[in-house]
């Protein structure tokens, strides 16, 4: 899925004539030397992946491809504790959605074990590595603080016999979990905290996803990384600033295990976005708590949850190619991705009447039993999309905001004496209120002007205002789910800590409408899961995978203006 420039289609990649970002200078100039270009995409498998993984995704696997390389996809799978095979099918899953293909190169961690655990005695050999037997508790005071050097294990002098034997005899399942670590020598007066003796393997009895009980011990990520980079020989290893402070660890290892090859890391800032938190940890507590669906709520900041609300992968990677690759950390609008999406569903989604608070209309000069068959343009933004047929009845239901009684001066709408548009039907003008026992309004009476077929008059007069409709006659109903923020505040974890609450505590009540009774053009009906319209003055929905074809549920992916923006400007 790829155009010849290499870059995803429907992406906003810069010309060839545009300047490069500090990522693709580096791979440029290394290209240019003759160097091959190898890149991956290496997630751990505990978790659904979320957009600031669509980002990564996008610059491991779009920087391989402008420049001829390749790139891997590589499970980081060194937590038997925290992942699971679901978290792995969701990740392909959303990588070939978002457009990309690692063709045969799918691997994981857990395939270099023995390499990885053979490398370990050789750092043990060469005294660079030793098993130390402090508690976790004691591990975390003799490590020092930001500002104060760690000291020395009591441990850290074992010999090398000592130490290969315990290490082997941990292997074997000899020992409990957390009894000892394999820990790196290095230096714990290092004012990286990082090199200051990091764990390599820890004690862990827990079944693997693939490699089940052969293992009791796992190698640590940083460990484990590098030099699976290594054997794959991966040349840039594309990562996001917060491993910038591991990046002498990672090159360490690389080089203190005599790797064949090595790997250059190189950071850039990671994708913040406002009104939602990004941490798996954080998504995985929504989710465990339920106050959300589950990971593909589309609520949630993932991927599986952007494409369940109606999301297209094109619409997300035109974000992530706006947002651009930088060194320095920001967060990012999450209007800038509304309004990729409503840029992309603009020109691909074809429209469809739909009403969500219905109010029923009686046109009391339309012949009872007739129907008309309107044409009606599908896409005007797309010629090839062609027309539908949509159907005209005496009865109709129109948006119960449609109409006031009582209009202020401002309100163009339907209202008593007042001539509207239907569109693409006829000229209707308001002559009664019918209400209930209670006072609310519960049918209109109108009469249509039949010269108006089309939605103009012969005479030329203007109307202020068209509203959407459908045939009452025909409508089926539907339920429609109403999106909003996942949470009140802009940045939820920064507010929660200076109001001394926790994120949770920031959830915006107001997240999720749920609209029964909804009327709808009868093709909406049988639309398979999805599948996306413009519904017209409303904004873009998308078929839920709950939707039946006797009870179809529809999501709204976005409205079609930022009303968001416009309530903060009031505040």
């Amino acid at each position: 899925m790829s155009n010849t420039d290499g870059r995803p289609d429907g992406g906003t990649a810069e010309s060839p004539s545009a300047p490069l970002d500090f990522v693709r200078e580096i791979v440029a100039a290394d290209r240019a030397a003759g160097g091959e270009i190898v890149t991956r995409f290496p997630p751990e498998p505990n978790g659904y992946l979320h957009i600031g993984h669509a980002k990564a995704i996008c610059v491991d696997f779009g920087v391989a491809d402008e420049y001829g390389g390749r790139c891997n996809l590589r499970f980081d799978d060194t937590n038997p504790v925290k992942e699971d095979v679901e978290y792995v099918d969701s990740i392909k899953d959303d990588v070939r959605w978002l457009g990309f293909d690692w063709q045969d190169r799918e691997f994981y961690a857990s395939d270099y074990y023995e390499r990885l655990y053979q490398d370990a005695e050789g750092l043990i050999r060469r005294g660079q590595a030793y098993v130390d037997s402090l508690s976790a508790d004691e591990m975390r005071e003799y490590r020092g603080t930001l500002t104060e050097p760690g000291k020395d294990s009591p441990y850290r002098t074992r010999s090398v016999d000592e130490n290969l034997d315990l290490f082997r005899r941990m292997r074997a399942g000899e020992f409990a979990d957390g009894t000892h670590v394999l820990r790196a020598k290095i230096d714990m007066a290092s004012p990286n905290i990082n090199m200051r003796d990091p764990a390599l393997y820890r004690i862990r009895h827990a079944e693997h996803h693939r490699t089940g009980n052969a293992w009791c011990i796992y190698p640590m990520y940083d460990y484990a990384h590098p030099l699976s980079d290594a054997y794959e020989g991966v040349t840039h290893s594309l990562c996001t600033l917060e491993y910038e402070a591991h990046r002498p660890l990672y090159d360490w290892v690389v080089r203190e295990c005599q790797a064949a090859h090595t790997p250059r890391q190189i950071e850039f800032a990671r994708l913040n976005l406002n009104y939602t938190v990004m941490s798996k940890r954080k998504l995985l507590q929504l989710v465990a708590q339920k106050h959300v669906s589950g990971w593909d709520d589309p609520r949630m900041p993932t991927i599986s949850g952007l494409r369940r609300r109606g999301y297209t992968a094109e619409s997300i990677r035109d974000f992530c190619a706006r947002v651009g690759v930088a060194k320095k950390e920001n967060v990012i609008d999450i209007g800038l991705l509304e309004h990729c999406v409503r840029e992309d569903l603009n020109k691909r989604a074809p429209r469809a009447m739909a009403v969500l608070r219905p109010l029923k209309i009686v046109l009391t000069n339309y012949p009872e039993s007739q129907v008309e068959t309107l044409a009606v343009v599908n896409n005007p933004e797309d010629a090839a999309a062609g027309t539908r047929d949509v159907e005209f009845s005496r009865e109709l239901y129109i948006e119960r905001d449609d109409f006031m009684e009582n209009p202020p001066k401002k309100f163009f709408r339907l209202a008593p004496g007042r001539e509207v548009r239907l569109r693409n039907a006829y000229l209707i003008t308001c002559h009664e209120a019918v209400k209930n026992a209670a006072g609310e309004v519960v049918e209109l009476r109108c009469t249509y002007d039949p010269a108006t077929r089309g939605g103009d008059a012969p005479d030329g007069r203007k109307v202020k205002a068209t509203l959407h409709w459908v045939s009452a006659a025909h409508a089926v109903d539907a339920e429609v789910r109403l999106y909003d923020r996942l949470f009140t505040a802009e940045n939820p974890e920064s507010a929660a800590e200076k109001s001394g609450q926790t994120f949770l505590d920031l959830l915006n009540p107001a997240s999720l409408e749920i609209l029964r009774g909804c009327k709808m053009e009868p093709m909406l009906a049988a639309a398979p899961a999805g599948t996306r319209y413009q519904f017209e003055r409303l904004g873009y929905f998308a078929a839920d995978p709950d939707s039946r074809a006797d009870a179809p549920v529809y999501n709204r992916t976005v409205s079609l203006k930022d009303t968001w923006a416009k309530v903060a400007a009031r505040e």
